[in-house]
């Protein structure tokens, strides 16, 4: 840091030249911190010999690419094994040979034995493209890391042979993990992969390993399909605790969805049913949501959550999802897909007569004044509903007062309704909008002027 600027901050320029270093501060102030946050150029011995003394449980590394700074990180890293806690690259490179490296140092000395709780890899390279080689020291780690909560491989340009021998030695380790994140990955073929390969993956499907403290697995974006989805289904078999399960930015299609029900079956045979569901552009249609939804709505005890968002469904799944409704679901995210006047007309006129939901999507859905009477039915029927999203479905402007009167004959606990996107309402021409609040704020959000926002557009 430079003089002028440690001039500025003292608005002084007679301080002594030792008070103006960096290191003298952090002699005074570093055995506080606990969590640091490194570019690259940061990855220096001068800097570690600062740190020494600190007790740092969080650091990320950013954009650490060269031999150099991997050295760097290993010496930081050395330093703070014994109260490392959670552990973050973004847009690094780290090969094989570096992450042996990495892995490691984070190992205390004289034993085989790893803090680490968190260790995420993000917007990062870590094999080489022409290479199917995959570290070793990773893999130590992972079937020694016990203490490993949370492991993130988010856009790591991971092949299907690479997070085959990651769920394979998190298998294999009985591992304490809870949460996996394998997202934004090309992981299309996984299923050849497995085929093609030595048949230790699949002994280890077929044998009493398993991981089951894992709650969360994450495997949004990976281009897996429909044929992936077996193999992914024999996993899940394997994590008998699991509660949140995100699919979606996959082209699965109605077939991977029928994969998945045995397995909801199976989860609910043994008392632990997922609470958490998203499948989010998978290319479904009404006919494999349906079927979905009617296995989830003959189950008992139902999920929490769940997100069908951006697959076009059309109107006809309507009747099954209004059914759904029926049952205990908290958060229920219907956004774009093609629901329609018809679909809500379905929706009002069908929909129990009590509700559990508390957050609902049904943006983009062009509803029309069909919607204005799904949500003032809904608005009566759901005590418990705190928020609806319901922008862009070409709400005409005689829908505010229908929902407003829905609101004036229930003392409801919404707290949010967002009508944005929609051009033809504006609080101009109904300024009774803001008459209602909750805590203070307006519970109604509508555009201020006709026409004030960008049209939704469907088409590709």
């Amino acid at each position: 840091m430079s003089d002028k600027i440690m001039s500025s901050v003292y608005l002084s320029e007679n301080i002594a030249q030792q008070y103006s270093r960096l290191s003298y501060h952090w002699t005074i102030l570093g055995s506080y911190a606990r969590c640091l946050r490194f570019q690259n150029v940061l990855c220096t011995a001068e800097v570690c010999d600062m740190l020494q003394h600190s007790r740092l449980e969080t650091l990320v590394f950013v954009r650490v690419i060269s031999e150099l700074e991997v050295n760097g990180v290993c010496l930081l890293l050395s330093c703070h094994a014994k109260t490392l806690l959670s552990l973050e690259f973004i847009h690094c490179q780290l090969y094989p040979a570096a992450m042996d490296k990495v892995c490691s140092s984070l190992c205390q000395p004289g034993s085989q034995n790893y803090k680490i709780q968190s260790f995420r890899i993000k917007s990062s390279r870590i094999d080489e493209s022409k290479s199917l080689t995959i570290s070793a020291g990773l893999l130590n780690f992972l079937s020694y890391a016990k203490s490993l909560q949370l492991l993130s491989f988010n856009d790591a340009k991971m092949q299907p042979s690479f997070a085959k021998m990651i769920i394979h030695t998190l298998l294999e380790s009985s591992s304490g993990l809870q949460t996996l994140d394998l997202s934004e990955n090309n992981l299309a073929g996984w299923r050849s992969t497995v085929d093609r390969s030595s048949t230790s993956f699949s002994s280890a499907l077929k044998s009493n390993t398993s991981l089951n403290s894992l709650t969360v697995l994450n495997l949004r974006g990976n281009n897996l399909q429909e044929g992936d989805m077996e193999v992914v289904c024999n996993i899940l078999v394997k994590m008998s605790n699991l509660r949140s399960l995100d699919i979606s930015d996959n082209p699965i299609t109605d077939e991977g969805i029928r994969y998945l029900i045995p397995f909801f079956e199976l989860a609910l045979q043994r008392g632990n049913p997922i609470r958490k569901l998203r499948a989010e552009n998978c290319d479904l249609s009404s006919v494999g949501v349906t079927k979905l939804l009617e296995c989830l709505t003959s189950i008992n005890k139902l999920l929490d959550m769940l997100s069908i968002a951006d697959n076009h469904l059309g109107s006809s799944v309507a009747a099954t999802l209004v059914k759904f409704l029926g049952s205990h679901v908290r958060e229920l995210n219907v956004e774009d897909i093609g629901l329609g006047p018809i679909g809500f007309q379905i929706l009002e006129e069908a929909l129990p007569r009590k509700v559990n939901l508390s957050h609902i999507n049904i943006s983009k859905n062009r509803g029309g004044m069909g919607t204005a009477h799904f949500i003032s039915r809904l608005i009566v029927q759901a005590p418990n509903l705190v928020s609806v999203d319901a922008g862009s479905n070409l709400l005409p402007p005689e829908s505010l007062e229908v929902i407003c009167n829905a609101l004036k004959q229930t003392t409801c606990n919404l707290t949010r309704l967002d009508l944005m996107g929609n051009l033809q309402l504006s609080s101009d021409i109904f300024p009774a909008v803001f008459e209602f609040k909750k805590r203070g704020k307006p519970i109604l959000l509508v555009p201020l002027q006709q026409g004030s926002c960008a049209p939704y557009d469907a088409d590709p």
